[in-house]
Protein backbone atom coordinates (compact mmCIF):
# COMPACT_ATOMS: atom_id res chain seq x y z
CA UNK A 1 0.00 0.00 0.00
CA UNK A 2 1.33 3.44 -0.88
CA UNK A 3 1.96 5.80 2.03
CA UNK A 4 -1.13 7.79 2.88
CA UNK A 5 -1.15 11.48 2.08
CA UNK A 6 -2.59 12.57 5.42
CA UNK A 7 -1.88 15.48 7.72
CA UNK A 8 -2.72 14.94 11.39
CA UNK A 9 -3.08 17.92 13.68
CA UNK A 10 -2.41 17.72 17.42
CA UNK A 11 -3.35 20.04 20.24
CA UNK A 12 -0.54 20.82 22.70
CA UNK A 13 -1.57 21.31 26.36
CA UNK A 14 -2.77 18.05 27.91
CA UNK A 15 -2.59 16.32 24.53
CA UNK A 16 1.14 16.29 23.72
CA UNK A 17 2.45 17.89 26.93
CA UNK A 18 1.41 17.81 30.58
CA UNK A 19 1.65 21.55 31.07
CA UNK A 20 0.07 21.57 34.54
CA UNK A 21 3.31 21.74 36.60
CA UNK A 22 4.77 24.58 34.52
CA UNK A 23 1.56 26.57 34.29
CA UNK A 24 0.89 26.15 38.00
CA UNK A 25 4.37 27.48 38.80
CA UNK A 26 3.93 30.39 36.40
CA UNK A 27 0.59 31.40 37.92
CA UNK A 28 2.12 31.21 41.38
CA UNK A 29 4.97 33.45 40.26
CA UNK A 30 2.53 35.89 38.64
CA UNK A 31 0.51 36.00 41.85
CA UNK A 32 3.61 36.71 43.92
CA UNK A 33 4.84 39.38 41.52
CA UNK A 34 1.53 41.23 41.28
CA UNK A 35 0.24 40.68 44.81
CA UNK A 36 -2.98 39.26 43.36
CA UNK A 37 -4.41 35.98 44.60
CA UNK A 38 -4.58 33.26 41.91
CA UNK A 39 -5.72 29.74 42.71
CA UNK A 40 -3.13 28.01 40.55
CA UNK A 41 -4.38 24.55 41.47
CA UNK A 42 -7.85 25.44 40.23
CA UNK A 43 -6.54 27.14 37.09
CA UNK A 44 -4.71 24.03 35.91
CA UNK A 45 -7.90 21.97 36.07
CA UNK A 46 -9.39 23.98 33.20
CA UNK A 47 -6.59 24.24 30.67
CA UNK A 48 -7.47 24.62 27.01
CA UNK A 49 -9.05 28.04 26.43
CA UNK A 50 -6.91 31.12 25.77
CA UNK A 51 -4.91 32.65 28.62
CA UNK A 52 -7.18 35.71 28.83
CA UNK A 53 -10.16 33.52 29.70
CA UNK A 54 -8.36 32.36 32.86
CA UNK A 55 -6.84 35.72 33.80
CA UNK A 56 -10.25 37.41 33.78
CA UNK A 57 -11.06 35.36 36.89
CA UNK A 58 -8.28 37.08 38.82
CA UNK A 59 -7.68 40.52 37.29
CA UNK A 60 -9.91 43.40 36.17
CA UNK A 61 -10.68 43.50 32.45
CA UNK A 62 -8.52 46.57 31.91
CA UNK A 63 -5.42 44.73 33.14
CA UNK A 64 -5.81 41.48 31.21
CA UNK A 65 -3.54 42.37 28.28
CA UNK A 66 -0.79 43.65 30.57
CA UNK A 67 -1.01 40.55 32.76
CA UNK A 68 -1.02 38.26 29.73
CA UNK A 69 2.11 39.94 28.40
CA UNK A 70 3.81 39.62 31.81
CA UNK A 71 2.82 35.96 32.13
CA UNK A 72 4.18 35.16 28.67
CA UNK A 73 7.41 36.99 29.45
CA UNK A 74 7.89 34.99 32.66
CA UNK A 75 6.78 31.70 31.15
CA UNK A 76 9.95 30.42 29.40
CA UNK A 77 12.17 30.59 32.49
CA UNK A 78 9.53 29.01 34.74
CA UNK A 79 7.36 26.61 32.77
CA UNK A 80 9.37 25.01 29.97
CA UNK A 81 11.73 22.81 31.99
CA UNK A 82 8.93 21.86 34.41
CA UNK A 83 6.70 20.43 31.67
CA UNK A 84 6.98 16.78 30.58
CA UNK A 85 5.65 15.13 27.45
CA UNK A 86 2.41 13.20 27.78
CA UNK A 87 2.79 9.44 27.70
CA UNK A 88 2.75 8.32 24.07
CA UNK A 89 3.27 11.80 22.58
CA UNK A 90 6.51 11.06 20.76
CA UNK A 91 5.20 7.72 19.56
CA UNK A 92 2.04 9.36 18.20
CA UNK A 93 4.04 11.83 16.11
CA UNK A 94 6.31 9.02 14.96
CA UNK A 95 3.31 6.89 13.95
CA UNK A 96 2.07 9.63 11.63
CA UNK A 97 5.50 9.94 10.02
CA UNK A 98 5.89 6.18 9.68
CA UNK A 99 2.54 6.12 7.89
CA UNK A 100 3.84 8.65 5.38
CA UNK A 101 1.87 11.55 6.85
CA UNK A 102 2.64 14.99 8.25
CA UNK A 103 2.15 15.96 11.89
CA UNK A 104 1.33 19.55 12.85
CA UNK A 105 0.54 21.22 16.17
CA UNK A 106 -2.37 23.66 16.38
CA UNK A 107 -2.78 25.21 19.82
CA UNK A 108 -4.28 28.13 21.71
CA UNK A 109 -0.92 28.62 23.44
CA UNK A 110 1.24 31.62 22.57
CA UNK A 111 3.15 30.29 19.57
CA UNK A 112 6.73 31.14 20.65
CA UNK A 113 6.19 29.34 23.97
CA UNK A 114 4.58 26.37 22.22
CA UNK A 115 7.68 26.04 20.06
CA UNK A 116 9.93 26.25 23.13
CA UNK A 117 8.07 23.36 24.77
CA UNK A 118 8.40 21.13 21.72
CA UNK A 119 12.07 21.96 21.20
CA UNK A 120 12.85 21.27 24.86
CA UNK A 121 11.17 17.86 24.65
CA UNK A 122 12.69 16.95 21.29
CA UNK A 123 9.30 16.71 19.58
CA UNK A 124 9.57 17.96 16.01
CA UNK A 125 6.26 18.43 14.18
CA UNK A 126 6.17 19.64 10.59
CA UNK A 127 4.53 22.92 11.62
CA UNK A 128 3.44 24.71 14.81
CA UNK A 129 0.57 27.17 14.73
CA UNK A 130 -0.38 28.96 17.94
CA UNK A 131 -2.89 31.47 19.27
CA UNK A 132 -5.93 29.62 17.86
CA UNK A 133 -8.80 28.32 19.98
CA UNK A 134 -11.81 26.12 19.23
CA UNK A 135 -13.35 26.98 15.83
CA UNK A 136 -10.37 29.26 15.06
CA UNK A 137 -8.23 26.14 14.81
CA UNK A 138 -10.11 25.25 11.63
CA UNK A 139 -8.18 28.02 9.84
CA UNK A 140 -4.85 26.26 10.30
CA UNK A 141 -6.29 22.77 9.86
CA UNK A 142 -7.78 23.72 6.50
CA UNK A 143 -4.63 25.58 5.43
CA UNK A 144 -2.55 22.44 6.06
CA UNK A 145 -5.24 20.11 4.67
CA UNK A 146 -5.44 18.18 7.94
CA UNK A 147 -7.79 15.21 7.78
CA UNK A 148 -7.54 14.38 11.50
CA UNK A 149 -7.26 16.59 14.58
CA UNK A 150 -6.30 15.12 17.96
CA UNK A 151 -7.12 17.03 21.15
CA UNK A 152 -8.29 16.71 24.73
CA UNK A 153 -10.90 19.48 24.97
CA UNK A 154 -14.39 20.00 23.58
CA UNK A 155 -12.93 23.12 21.96
CA UNK A 156 -10.64 20.82 19.97
CA UNK A 157 -13.63 18.77 18.87
CA UNK A 158 -15.34 21.95 17.68
CA UNK A 159 -12.21 22.99 15.79
CA UNK A 160 -11.96 19.64 14.04
CA UNK A 161 -15.61 19.67 13.06
CA UNK A 162 -15.39 23.25 11.76
CA UNK A 163 -12.49 22.17 9.55
CA UNK A 164 -14.25 19.05 8.29
CA UNK A 165 -11.55 16.90 9.92
CA UNK A 166 -12.03 13.69 11.85
CA UNK A 167 -12.09 14.49 15.56
CA UNK A 168 -9.93 12.14 17.63
CA UNK A 169 -10.18 13.01 21.32
CA UNK A 170 -7.95 11.86 24.16
CA UNK A 171 -9.41 11.84 27.68
CA UNK A 172 -6.24 13.23 29.25
CA UNK A 173 -7.37 16.81 29.86
CA UNK A 174 -10.23 18.52 31.69
CA UNK A 175 -13.02 16.95 29.62
CA UNK A 176 -14.15 13.39 30.41
CA UNK A 177 -14.95 10.85 27.71
CA UNK A 178 -18.71 11.40 27.92
CA UNK A 179 -18.32 15.15 27.41
CA UNK A 180 -16.01 14.66 24.43
CA UNK A 181 -18.46 12.24 22.81
CA UNK A 182 -21.39 14.57 23.47
CA UNK A 183 -19.45 17.39 21.77
CA UNK A 184 -19.20 15.27 18.62
CA UNK A 185 -15.82 13.52 18.82
CA UNK A 186 -15.63 10.77 16.20
CA UNK A 187 -13.16 8.73 18.25
CA UNK A 188 -12.25 8.89 21.95
CA UNK A 189 -9.01 7.31 23.15
CA UNK A 190 -7.92 6.88 26.75
CA UNK A 191 -4.57 8.49 25.93
CA UNK A 192 -2.04 8.78 23.12
CA UNK A 193 -0.63 5.31 23.72
CA UNK A 194 -3.72 4.05 21.85
CA UNK A 195 -3.17 6.37 18.89
CA UNK A 196 -0.64 4.34 16.81
CA UNK A 197 -2.92 1.28 16.76
CA UNK A 198 -5.93 3.45 15.93
CA UNK A 199 -4.01 5.11 13.08
CA UNK A 200 -2.91 1.72 11.74
CA UNK A 201 -6.54 0.58 11.64
CA UNK A 202 -7.72 3.90 10.18
CA UNK A 203 -5.36 3.78 7.22
CA UNK A 204 -6.86 0.62 5.60
CA UNK A 205 -10.37 1.86 6.32
CA UNK A 206 -9.55 5.19 4.70
CA UNK A 207 -7.93 3.49 1.70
Amino acid sequence: MAPMALTVGFDLDMTLIDSRPGIRACYQALSERTGTYIDADLAVTRLGPPLAEELINWFPAGKIQVMADLYREMYPSIAIAATPAMTGAREAIAAVREAGGRAIVVTAKYEPNAKLHLAHLGIEPDAVIGDLWAEQKAEALREHDAGVYVGDHVGDVRGARAAGALSVAVATGPCPEEELRAAGADVVLTDLTEFPRWLSDYRPARA
